[in-house]
């Protein structure tokens, strides 16, 4: 297998993954415009975006974009993130360069009439209202929300239905020509494909576009804040999200905090799993995991119990992270190295996840880590390591704390920093 470079003049960057053994290929185009991007009163207009982008262009329908894609026998979807609105395809091998003809004119292309606008309107608002009745989906927004207050980052993506009821037109024209820009924008693709062939075909789609002025796509500095959000509904379960802040995607600890959070929450062996679901029968379902941004990451332990039980969950949960500091075994480090490691590997089979591996890399780092690079740095992280991380988790003053639910007997945030402290 081997990973090629080429960035346009104008700054648009082409990396491409060639897997002999597959008749099929993965081809997206990662934007770097998310939720992040986003001023107030734009709030939900990059996941809109995504939406609309299905609509139609100037030389095919909504019906069309999904017949020439279908019809060969391939796959298209989007998803909007924080960081990056990424548009994507899954064809066989001969069909690689229509599944790029139709991203690029879905991005370069679309015509935004009024009446799908309105139409693509009414679906993110009845996402948005599926959204508020998945408790389990609120709970993270509301986390995202205490942690980083104030911030775009704090911020939903789909946005409140005020904002996305209200959006034009011409709204959606100013963000594409803010943030739309082909220096802003990655081509991945992996599996069945030729370098040259999607270097050559980008050239002729996007090497005719004026480069755009960086400065309106910096985003504002993360400022983690924390703080209690409790919204009190009758529901069968108390859902339960502690969130704590981590490494940023390019600070060394990254790799340490992964595998904390492994240690603590990743699978039916983990210490949360173990004392909380096994020994204790507190919860159907208990996780912890770490996820990263530019300049700021978040290590969250999420848990759904009952009413009754939802007071012996929460300090539970804080006595594990304490213990974790004091006797966390080479075992458990082991296991959870191991863990990421398979999780790695066994992703790389699927060429999508090659082809968004090779876009996050190359947005975070300017280049691609080889894997060997990557599975070095997991493995050098030593049990005391992640003793030390386990330590400054409990240590931290500031946290973020979401219950939704009948959460009336959880305890408060600060009665669970204070026994964290203790």
């Amino acid at each position: 297998m081997t990973i090629q470079l080429h960035t346009l003049s104008n700054g648009f960057r082409i990396v491409t993954e060639h897997m002999p053994t597959l008749k099929s290929a993965s081809i997206g185009i990662w934007v770097e415009a998310g939720g992040r991007h986003e001023k107030p009163e734009q709030n939900g207009i990059a996941h809109f975006l995504e939406h609309m982008a299905f609509k139609g262009t100037q030389k095919r329908t909504a019906l069309q974009i999904a017949e020439c894609i279908e019809d060969v026998g391939g796959y298209i979807n989007a998803y909007t993130s924080r960081e990056a609105t990424a548009y994507y395809v899954r064809v066989l091998e001969n069909d690689v360069p229509l599944g790029l003809d139709v991203i690029a004119d879905i991005l370069l292309n679309p015509v935004f009439t009024a009446e799908d606008i309105e139409i693509e309107r009414g679906v993110i608002l009845q996402e948005i209202g599926m959204t508020i009745d998945t408790p389990d989906e609120m709970v993270f927004d509301w986390l995202q929300e205490v942690s980083y207050p104030d911030q775009a980052l704090g911020r939903t993506i789909l946005g409140p239905s005020e904002r996305v009821s209200a959006f034009t037109r011409d709204d959606l024209e100013r963000f594409v020509s803010q943030h739309y820009g082909p220096n802003q924008m990655i081509l991945a693709a992996a599996g069945a494909v030729d370098h040259d062939t999607i270097v050559a075909q980008a050239e002729t789609l996007f090497g005719h576009l004026p480069a755009l002025d960086r400065g309106a796509d910096l985003i504002q500095p993360a400022r983690f804040g924390g703080g209690e959000i409790r919204k009190i509904k009758d529901l069968e379960q108390v859902h339960f999200a502690l969130g704590l802040e981590g490494p940023n995607y390019r600070d060394p600890l990254i790799y340490t905090a992964q595998i904390y959070s492994s240690v603590m929450g990743g699978g039916v062996s983990s210490r949360l799993f173990q004392e909380i679901r096994e020994k204790r029968g507190l919860c159907y379902s208990i996780f912890a995991q770490t996820g990263a941004y530019e300049d700021t990451g978040l290590t969250t332990i999420y848990a759904g119990t009952s009413a009754a039980q939802i007071a012996e969950l929460a300090t539970v949960t804080i006595d594990e992270m304490k213990r974790a500091a004091d006797d966390m075994t080479a075992s458990e480090v082991a296991r959870a190295r191991a863990q990421m490691k398979a999780g790695l590997l066994m992703g790389l089979e699927s060429p999508s996840n090659r082809a968004e591996r090779l876009a996050r890399l190359l947005q975070i780092w300017g280049r691609i880590p080889s894997l060997d690079e990557t599975i070095a740095q997991i493995d050098a992280v030593t049990t005391g390591d992640v003793k030390s991380f386990a330590a400054q988790m409990a240590g931290q003053t500031g946290a973020g704390l979401a219950l939704y639910g009948p959460a009336d007997a959880a305890p408060t945030l600060n009665a669970l920093k204070e026994r964290l402290a203790a």
